[in-house]
């Protein structure tokens, strides 16, 4: 393995081996968000557009065909593999495939390169998807979740919880979901992911009609999301006629929309 010296620049191009997948004509650069597409600006024009095609193209295959988006991740990571975007990419899809070892390498370059913890609670459940629930405990403890968005804060809790499950620990697995962002009464992006967490925990535990309750919670507010109008911010649960509420008012959420806003150094892992 050369050493750091001799590694090529970020953003350099490495056009080794086969191109990747066929793209199909009506995927372009645009297609990708403009803050990702932001990050290939070190690229030369030509390249740029052909990583930003095959970034897209994963997007749209993730959650149909994950081995045909790993594929446009990998030729993307081919072509501009110092590229922040590109590492994450590689990860989600590798995730997706359950190779969580790749995942867990990806991530940790990913984090190296643009200095973020966005994809904490993703690191932490590779980390436990390899069998290693202890290290996926020490990775999440050490971040600072104040730094952290809401969204991300409460996966985090999540992906904790489940170490915790993993060792055994069911009575810490409900301790880590006892956030501020637990509200019943209010359904926001994350409330049905972490009712959801919650009713698995409490079943665990033998709370079975608590779980019932949370786990009708967590239906609850999945098909409030679904129904609330995009330009509303708040909204009575009982006013969408679509959903059939459950009789216990205390379970009846209201939606609101969210207007919230272990470092590796290891080269090796890097040039991977």
């Amino acid at each position: 393995m050369p050493g750091r010296s001799s590694r090529p620049p970020q953003g350099s191009e490495r056009r080794t081996g086969p191109t990747g997948p066929q793209l199909p004509d009506d995927v372009t650069p645009q297609d990708l968000p403009a803050s990702a597409r932001n990050e290939l600006k070190t690229l030369s024009k030509e390249n740029a557009e052909q990583v930003a095609r095959h970034l897209a193209m994963a997007a749209r295959l993730i959650d149909d065909d994950a081995v045909r988006a790993h594929e446009h991740a990998l030729a993307a990571s081919r072509s501009a593999g110092r590229i922040a975007i590109v590492r994450e990419t590689v990860a989600i899809t590798a995730y997706a495939l359950g190779d969580f070892a790749l995942a867990v390498r990806e991530l940790r370059t990913y984090r190296r390169i643009s200095g973020r913890d966005d994809q904490i609670a993703l690191l932490v459940d590779s980390e436990r998807g390899v069998g290693r629930a202890d290290r996926a405990l020490e990775v999440g403890r050490a971040v600072d979740r104040s730094t952290l968005t809401t969204e991300v804060r409460v996966e985090l809790a999540i992906a904790m919880s489940g170490a915790r499950l993993d060792l055994g620990e069911t009575e810490r697995a409900l301790s880590e979901l006892d956030i501020p962002e637990l509200d019943p009464d209010r359904a926001f992006s994350w409330s049905p992911a972490l009712f959801a967490a919650r009713a698995a925990v409490l079943e665990e535990l033998g709370r079975v009609d608590e779980a019932q309750q949370w786990q009708r919670r967590a239906e609850v507010a999945a098909e409030a999301l679904g129904a609330v109008d995009a330009d509303l911010e708040v909204i009575e649960i009982d006013e969408i006629e679509e959903i059939a509420l459950p009789a216990e008012e205390d379970i009846a959420p209201t939606v609101e929309s969210d207007d919230s806003g272990d470092d590796e150094s290891d080269a090796e892992e890097a040039e991977r």
